[in-house]
């Protein structure tokens, strides 16, 4: 009997368990994707409604179905489903029940894809950089690996996960080289991938991971897995480095998959310890100690800068923020206000009542976020009621905390001043992280 298989996911880690798991199987039937209704809101002007046949192969001459989120009990009922498989990240561990509850009350089993089935295999290492939430750090932290990397004349890969907006086919394998090949992509793309571009950096993406795999390795000595929100790594990492936030104690143990990372990891770094109190710290330092005993631990600060303090000082400033850390990141807020505060700000701008369009529907939904505007800009519309609501609240300066040029992107009337940060070691060195995994990592 063919098993009948609904993937729940958010247009990224279930089409790669599809693809590494389910596609070419003739023992398994997958009847339909659902997409997640909250996890990035209002990403696009028109949802994608089918992954394509070019990438579902044989078997699905129509490509698969993706369906709403709210229709999972429908779908197993229309399609006699077996069994539901959850496959998107950053997740609090009750959601996930919730999400098991559902399925288990429809009459179908429940099913996470663990990393001995997913994670593919490599001709290089691979030195995988992941969090136990999103807005952790660490792309910073890969930036400055990738950077040391390259100063030993390392030839290095950096492999995003995917953001797949717009046409999957066309998104199979992407390639990030240049500013010009960053142009058209959504501000959530941007954020990811600007700053390696600007280092000079070639960064990896897109839909099919075994061809992405494929195009990093040709002209490289190592993959570094970038990854994003929590999710875990799609190669089979020789090195494993993982952030914790104190800003957000406790989270580290609340997620999925954070924890997996969390438990796999061989080192953990506990970020932004100069913005945290000194009872999260020992309690994150705590919580890694008792959940992964033997994995390294290791200390940082995250550390904001400005081009141009005395902008900031006494002036009304706009912070706008990176979007996913602020959203289902559940962060208050991020480096812009951390600089408005740390350069002197004369005030922090309220978005609250001048937003319009899905930014206003953004801030109804997060009511946690404290005078921030979350880079929202994942469609066209999107960007356009960004554009409005930094109007609208007429700052004398926007603080961009987002890590791309957010100037590049917006008609802003108002100048802009672009938020940097860099996560400082406390006590070691990148260099020596390295070194000490030299024979892991073939340097």
């Amino acid at each position: 009997m063919t098993e009948r298989v609904v993937v729940m996911g958010a247009a990224g880690r279930d089409f790669h368990d599809f693809n590494t798991v389910f596609r070419g199987d003739s023992d398994t039937e997958v009847v339909a994707f659902t997409a997640a209704s909250g996890q990035n809101l209002g990403e696009t002007d028109e949802a994608i409604e089918r992954y394509p046949p070019e990438l579902a192969g044989d078997g699905y001459p129509d490509g698969v179905p993706i369906r709403p989120e709210e229709e999972l009990e429908a779908i197993v009922d229309e399609h006699g489903v077996d069994t539901v498989v959850f496959s998107y990240s950053d997740v609090a561990h009750e959601d996930v029940m919730h999400a098991a509850s559902r399925a288990l009350a429809a009459g179908a089993d429940f099913r996470l894809i663990g990393p001995d089935r997913m994670q593919l295999p490599t001709d290089v290492p691979v030195l995988a950089v992941d969090a136990v939430r999103t807005g952790c750090g660490k792309s910073g932290v890969a930036l400055a690996l990738a950077d040391e990397l390259q100063s030993r004349g390392v030839e290095v890969a950096v492999v995003r996960e995917p953001m797949p907006y717009g046409d999957l086919v066309q998104k199979r394998v992407e390639r990030f080289e240049t500013k010009a090949d960053l142009e058209g992509l959504t501000i959530e793309e941007r954020e990811e991938y600007d700053p390696h571009v600007e280092a000079g950096h070639t960064v990896f993406a897109g839909v099919d991971y075994e061809d992405v795999r494929d195009a990093a390795e040709a002209d490289t000595d190592l993959i570094l897995w970038d990854g994003g929100n929590n999710e875990l790594p799609f190669y089979e990492p020789d090195l494993h480095l993982v952030l914790t936030d104190p800003l957000r104690a406790g989270a580290e143990t609340a997620y999925h998959p954070g924890e997996a990372n969390l438990r796999s990891a061989d080192e953990v770094l506990v970020n932004k310890e100069n913005s945290a109190d000194e009872e999260d710290i020992e309690a994150v330092t705590e919580a890694v100690r008792e959940t992964n005993p033997e994995a390294g631990l290791r200390h940082a600060d995250s550390v904001v800068t400005v081009e141009h303090p005395e902008r900031v000082a006494g002036a009304s400033v706009l912070v706008v923020e990176d979007g996913p850390t602020l959203t289902h990141g559940d962060a208050p807020r991020g480096a812009g206000a951390v600089a408005a505060e740390k350069f002197d700000a004369g005030e922090r701008i309220d978005p609250r009542g001048k937003a319009v369009g899905s930014l206003a529907d953004v801030l109804a939904e997060y009511p946690h976020l404290d005078r921030v505007l979350p880079a929202m800009g994942y469609s066209d519309s999107q960007l356009a009621d960004l554009e409005t609501t930094i109007g609208n609240c007429d700052p004398e300066l926007v603080l961009a905390g987002t890590p791309h040029d957010l100037g590049s992107v917006l008609d802003i009337d108002a100048p802009v001043e672009r938020v940097r940060y860099r996560v400082e070691p406390k006590g070691w060195s990148y260099a020596g992280l390295l070194d000490s995994y030299a024979d892991e990592l073939n340097l």
